[in-house]
């Protein structure tokens, strides 16, 4: 592998990352849509997260064979960018179609398909970032990547309430019930999706191969069944550090994933007592909830800067700790909140949270794979956190009115316990400290 790789500046670890700007926004924008989208088409709140096994089970098949099959390509364009350029069109294209949704089962359609988009850029733009910079960069480069997470959901989070402000109706609905400023806000991510990822391949390209490399690739042609044998003896061979960050993992997606599909009806409860999806009060507690997610998500983007020079003296693995308590003690305080001052506080527990989430555990992966290896491990830490989503999706039906109440706010509550247990785990990780460099 290619040794010495150039050192970048900090506007062109910004550009490099920008994609994943209009990714995250993507995500942002299902994250706090697709639960009230969902109840607007007819579905039951016990239910609902099934309609959400989109993601995981489309990251689990998708992401690690992408990444195999990216660790094998060598086209002119580079080894990953082809990937996260198929990806961008196809998630551009699930955007605009998603609100536009005449029925339950089209939107949950869509999903698939825009999740599956979203899953072949993923990982080969991690890969592209790991690929791209000299390790001692590597923690900037992700958690840049982290703060533009923040930015992009800040963004989305918010987009509807903007529109809000700016004069459109957050009444005016269609036929189905969706919002207008809903639709407005799936093209803006549309356009974002496939022009950011275009400026980050054009201003940071891919680096070439060096002949060592290209003959090491050409004596191992590119084939799924190739793929999927890489993918086996991958994850025989998994380092240690990596299998130990698994049960961190498992606590912490599955209260993020629990604390997305329902922070809107839980709001709706503890501040509008109301679970009705066709009701005013609950379009305004959907718009409460981005304006929460906005403000938690910039929070993200700023404190994933702070977490640099932090990780750098102290280590990924007890800075992530940390982070995870304070976002666990946010979502055990959240179903108290009963006005908008009580909600926005706890917020600050979770942007510290989603900024460690998005950076650190990579940090601590980063130096634990071989470099050659980079986009197939990447794909199977992945499963590390599809699996805990699949898991929430098929628990939290079953759990929902028997354990939980038939009350979103108790999923909070067990959300909370989660991310403490998350905390206790990431503590137990044996990984060295990275070397850093800003």
């Amino acid at each position: 592998m290619r040794i010495g790789k150039p050192r970048l500046s900090a506007i062109r670890i910004a550009e490099m990352n920008l994609g994943f700007f209009g990714l995250q926004f993507s995500f942002g924008l299902q994250q706090a849509n697709m639960g009230p989208i969902y109840s607007y088409l007819g579905a039951d709140e016990a239910t609902m997260p099934l309609l959400w096994l989109a993601g995981p089970v489309t990251g689990l098949i998708v992401q690690p064979i992408i990444g195999a099959l990216s660790d094998r390509t060598n086209t002119r364009f580079g080894r990953r960018t082809p990937y996260f350029l198929i990806g961008a069109v196809l998630c551009s294209l699930g955007l605009l179609a998603m609100p536009f949704s005449p029925a339950l089962w089209v939107a949950a359609s869509l999903l698939w398909i825009l999740d599956a988009a979203n899953n072949v850029t993923m990982e080969p733009y991690r890969a592209y970032v790991s690929d791209r910079l000299d390790e001692s960069q590597r923690a900037a480069g992700f958690l840049t990547q982290s703060a533009f997470t923040g930015l992009a959901q800040t963004l989305s989070y918010l987009a509807p309430s903007l529109l809000v402000w700016g004069g459109i109706s957050a009444d005016l609905i269609d036929a189905n019930g969706i919002p207008e400023i809903t639709r407005i806000a799936f093209v803006i991510g549309a356009v974002l999706s496939i022009s950011t990822i275009l400026w980050s391949v054009v201003r940071v390209p891919e680096l070439p191969l060096d002949a060592a490399e290209a003959a090491a690739m050409a004596a191992r042609p590119l084939s799924a069944r190739a793929a999927i044998a890489d993918l086996v003896d991958a994850v025989r061979d998994m380092p240690i550090a990596m299998r130990q960050l698994a049960l961190a993992m498992l606590f912490q997606w599955f209260a993020m994933f629990a604390y997305w599909q329902f922070i809107a009806f839980a709001i709706a409860r503890s501040m509008f007592d109301t679970g009705d999806a066709s009701s005013a009060a609950f379009r305004q507690a959907t718009l409460i909830a981005g304006q929460a997610g906005a403000l938690y998500n910039f929070i993200a983007f700023v404190t994933a800067f702070a977490m640099v020079p932090i990780a750098r003296r102290l280590g990924a693995k007890p800075v992530h700790a940390v982070a995870m308590l304070l976002s666990g003690v946010a979502m055990l305080v959240l179903p108290w909140a009963d006005g908008r001052v009580a909600l926005f506080l706890p917020m600050i527990g979770i942007g510290i949270g989603w900024a460690s989430l998005m950076g650190n555990p990579y940090i601590m992966l980063s130096g634990a794979i071989p470099p050659e290896r980079t986009g197939i491990y990447m794909g199977i830490f992945n499963m590390f956190i599809v699996v805990p989503m699949m898991i929430e999706t098929l628990v939290m039906p079953l759990i929902y009115r028997p354990l939980l109440g038939g009350d979103p706010r108790h999923v909070l509550v067990l959300a909370g316990g989660m991310m403490l247990c998350a905390a206790v785990a990431t503590l137990r990780v044996k990984a060295g400290r990275p070397a850093v460099s800003v």
